[in-house]
């Protein structure tokens, strides 16, 4: 059964964490995964964008990449904003990432425990069914 990390565990992964890729991010400023990623930058994270449909285009002034593999530097965390039974391929983009990252997140409303277990067997703490804004302001992470 998965649990997801204890509040200070998630506390202290948002404290060390600096950048942020986020898988489904959108170009449209009503969409959720806009303004959540727009809130983490402005709390200091540097977010890249992933999404193949916008790969080139600039997103929050971030370029988009088409594939989590095609990032060079290092990823704290990965969040996503994926349908739930859209993870597993994400999950293995993840785990072929030049750098491992720290954290698998999925957003509030996403969960998959086949691509938990696959990645958490990989060292990577998951984070599923939460929304990483929320999280950052109830754990009261300071500014980056």
């Amino acid at each position: 059964m998965f649990h997801n990390p204890s509040d200070e565990q998630r506390r202290e992964l948002l404290q060390e964490a600096k950048t942020i890729a986020v898988v489904g991010l959108s170009n449209k400023p009503d969409r959720t995964s806009y303004m959540v990623s727009a809130a983490m930058q402005n709390v200091g994270y540097k977010i890249i964008p992933v999404n193949p449909m916008i790969a080139g285009e600039t997103v929050l002034g971030e370029k988009v990449v088409a594939s989590l593999t095609d990032i060079e530097e290092a990823v704290d965390i990965v969040n996503v904003f994926r349908r739930s039974e859209d993870i597993p391929p994400v999950a293995e983009e993840t785990l072929k990432m030049k750098q491992k990252p720290k954290a698998f997140w999925l957003q509030q409303g996403i969960a998959n425990e086949q691509a938990a277990e696959q990645v958490s067997a990989e060292g990577i703490q998951v984070i599923m069914d939460l929304c990483i804004k929320v999280d950052h302001a109830l754990l009261r992470i300071g500014k980056k």
